[in-house]
């Protein structure tokens, strides 16, 4: 299966395609050489870096040469590496002559593209055995790094003898081949194989040997685990690992926590000491090369249409309202959970200070309430939009389980450090739902992460620090079940201060007995159960969906989908509207796509780098200052770190408007959710309705009329309905109309149901109460009195804001 022919032939094309210059491996083999030769012999370099030199071969060039080289070295890579390596390695001795003298081998890695043998530690099956592998995964173990022998010399003082012993065990590449002798010629018959574990102490006439270990040859050894991408791992089954041996001077390169690709070798490990076998064997990845992803794994692409609708849809003036409600359609209400949620995907502006002071641009979240008001689905939607997002529970984690542990390896017994859920989620979003029930000492464990953003470990010999740079998204109940409002959120809640202030934003997430309010919400439910997918019988029907139109023809850009319609919504699709969206009216209920939010997010999140202007930073300031005079004994405690929530909030809040600046309307925003946060002041809609009464004031007429104005203008109204109503139209309304004492005026009441019937009837479909409203000149108050008033009859379906027929 393989003789001198071919690996000579192997050796010398090889040595070829090393040699052209169009891939410029010849330069590189010369640098290489020249910087080990370098660092060996100064005395000021650390050994670290003293590592031996390392060629990374692209495979695409080799596939441009002969695609078939490639494809027998994917298959049968030991055979190829062994020849590209020692035609590396006469290179170097050709150009440099002085590395000849050093006794060292200039390794080779691989790099390219590895087409179906790129795979997740999910994909490496039986048929990717002895084969050239790409494996994409984050670290979660790291060993200590071991010296191994691998030649030991020995002086026999008797004799006055040198002899000298190789060691090979499973892991060495050159396992199964020819044997070749120090002239460069194989020897056919002679295999090699795992040599015995038996350190030589007597020669064969039983005189003792000397070991003299400063001629002993060592190389590194390490072994790490990755483990499947959480992203990507298929939900509800259980993340997929492979340990990878990694050696000489890939040792020490990455920590746990990191996201990698290895390119190496799958192999099985036989157990050479077992005279019987069970035919399953452990299986490993002889890394020939590392490769530290950066901190963007998603999958997502972003085509030019893409940009272009973001940057559309981002013109709009109530952008974060929309991406607000974007984010969980599903949900009634909790309208500033659902923008704060948004603001923490975005995050703010991560600053790294010269001083060495890390500021951290994630914003941290805490949900606290009664039972059954949508915490836990928040944290769900949080998962499916997040780019990398790892949930876990109050009682299903432990304090090592979140940050990091050391741990003893069960086959070497070496200590190793293994990473929590918070160090595999860096640069992500941990949910932590029954924050509540964990333990007092396992939340002391989360407190340096939510602040400085490392682990630090200082165990068993192991003194370590891991990044973990995540934003936390928590959601508790309160210490008596239900929130009791005679107390401090202090005593409801049951955390420390010093846990408490670490969370940018705290939401009391309360069950309100109103009756006006849980019709709203069962509307809300009942709408999204109220349509069935045809053919099947329990299915719903899916959202509509809008596809973003433009001026060109371009296929791609007419799949682009970019709204959702939802079943209360009153918009219809409207071709060409991206470029209306500057005014906020189009698209008015509708949502986002949950495939064009994740876009949205992933740009503004990653090109979005905005900086505070003179202005924001005066209104900071002095937001600060009163938001400290505020405080008292009811409301939760203002710190120093308030001052950088609003920081972040604002931050996160240009990022959704794609503003390279942070203006004095951000500033307001974040302030508008952080006073809902604190004192559950709606300050939005104090403010708005402020600015009407000063309108109403200067004009000297409005809505704040007394009540001879008020029969005016119902009179009016009643008039226009009788103008306005055709006896030809559709009275299906009236049916089982039943009056009480009471109801409105019969005459009014009977006019507002005949005009509502021809607006439906024109519709054909769904109406938003505004628009009756202009259109009849109604009294807002009255038309929504009557529209209830048949909600409540049974006659229509009264949504939020929007009408519909039955």
């Amino acid at each position: 299966f393989f003789n001198m022919k071919k690996y000579l032939a192997l050796k010398e094309e090889f040595k070829d395609h090393l040699q052209n210059e169009n891939f410029n491996y010849k330069d590189q083999i010369n640098r290489h050489v020249t910087d080990y030769l370098r660092t060996s012999k100064d005395t000021s370099t650390t050994q670290t870096s003293r590592k031996g030199p390392r060629l990374i071969i692209n495979l695409n060039h080799l596939r441009s040469m002969d695609s078939s080289l490639v494809s027998g070295m994917m298959r049968n890579p030991m055979s190829y590496i062994r020849a590209l390596r020692d035609a590396a390695n006469e290179i170097a001795n050709e150009e440099n002559s002085k590395f000849a003298q050093e006794d060292k081998t200039m390794e080779v890695g691989f790099d390219g593209s590895f087409g179906e043998l790129h795979v997740s530690p999910r994909g490496l099956l039986s048929n990717c055995l002895r084969s050239l592998v790409c494996v994409e995964g984050i670290v979660t173990k790291c060993s200590v790094v071991r010296p191994k022998v691998v030649k030991s010399v020995h002086y026999c003082e008797a004799t006055g003898e040198i002899s000298d012993k190789v060691y090979r065990d499973a892991t060495s590449i050159d396992i199964g081949l020819p044997r070749i002798d120090r002239d460069g010629t194989e020897m056919e018959d002679v295999i090699l194989s795992v040599t015995n574990s038996v350190y030589p102490t007597k020669d064969k006439e039983n005189n003792p040997l000397t070991t003299e270990y400063g001629m002993c040859e060592y190389q590194d050894f390490q072994t790490i685990t990755i483990q499947e991408m959480p992203e990507r791992a298929p939900m509800g089954q259980l993340p997929r690992s492979v340990d990878v041996v990694v050696d000489n001077d890939l040792v020490d390169t990455v920590k746990p926590g990191d996201r990698i690709q290895t390119m190496g070798v799958f192999r099985a490990l036989g157990n050479q000491n077992s005279a019987e076998t069970s035919g399953i064997f452990r299986t490993v990845v002889l890394a020939n090369n590392l490769k530290v992803l950066g901190h963007d794994t998603t999958s997502l692409t972003l085509e030019a249409s893409d940009i272009k609708h973001i940057k559309n849809v981002s013109k709009r003036d109530d952008i974060v309202d929309v991406l607000g409600r974007s984010a969980a359609p599903s949900i009634y209400g909790h309208e500033y959970i659902k923008k704060a949620l948004t603001l923490q995907l975005m995050g703010g502006m991560e600053k790294n200070l010269e001083n060495g002071t890390h500021l951290r641009g994630d914003i941290n979240v805490l949900m606290v309430g009664d039972p059954s008001t949508a915490k836990s689905q928040m944290l769900r939607t949080a998962l499916q939009i997040a780019p990398l997002a790892i949930s876990t529970t109050g009682r299903g984690s432990s304090g090592v389980g979140l940050t990091a542990a050391v741990t003893t390896d069960p086959e070497t017994k070496d200590r190793r450090l293994e990473a929590g859920a918070m160090v595999l989620a860096d640069r992500g979003m941990v949910c932590i739902d029954e924050f509540d029930k964990m333990s007092e000492a396992d939340r002391v464990a989360i407190h340096e992460v939510m602040e400085q953003q490392t682990v630090t470990i200082a165990k068993a010999g192991i003194h370590a620090s891991l990044n973990a740079r995540c934003s936390v998204l928590a959601a508790a109940n309160p210490v008596y079940g239900q929130y009791d409002k005679s107390r401090r959120p202090q005593d409801n809640i049951g955390l420390p201060d010093s846990l408490l202030s670490r969370f940018d934003l705290l939401f009391i997430v309360l069950d309100q007995l109103d009756p006006a309010n849980d019709r709203r919400i069962s509307a809300h439910v009942l709408g999204g159960h109220r349509y069935r997918r045809p053919g099947t019988d329990m299915a719903p029907e899916p959202l509509q969906s809008v596809a973003a139109d433009s001026d060109d023809d371009d296929d791609e850009d007419k799949r682009t989908v970019v709204w959702q319609r939802t079943h209360h919504s009153r918009s219809t699709e409207t071709k060409g509207a991206e470029g209306k969206e500057g005014g906020g009216k189009d698209h008015e209920n509708d949502v986002l796509s949950q495939d064009f939010l994740r876009k949205y997010i992933y740009y503004a999140k990653r090109k979005i780098k905005p900086e505070l202007t003179e202005e924001a930073r005066e209104f900071i300031a002095n937001a600060y200052a009163e938001m400290r005079s505020k405080q008292d004994d009811r409301t939760l405690p203002v710190t120093a770190r308030s001052l950088e929530t609003i920081i972040r909030l604002s931050s996160a809040h240009a990022k959704c408007r794609l503003s390279q600046n942070v203006e004095i309307k951000d500033c307001q925003e974040a302030m508008d959710i952080l006073a809902f946060a604190l004192y559950h002041e709606d300050d939005k809609k104090k403010r708005k309705r402020d600015e009407m009464e000063e309108m109403e004031g200067e004009d000297g007429e409005g809505m704040m009329v007394d009540d001879n104005n008020k029969d005016a203008s119902s009179s009016k109204s009643k008039m226009r309905l009788d103008d306005g109503t055709n006896d030809g139209e559709n009275d299906a309304l009236k049916a089982n109309a039943g009056v009480t004492q009471q109801d409105p005026p019969m005459s009014q009441f009977d006019s507002f149901v005949k005009s509502l019937n021809g607006i439906l009837d024109r519709e054909k479909g769904e109406v938003d109460i505004s628009v009756v409203i202009d259109e009849l000149g109604v009294d807002s108050d009255k038309a929504t009195e009557f529209v209830q008033k048949l909600h409540e009859q049974d006659r229509i379906f009264f949504d939020g804001d929007t009408i519909f027929p039955l």
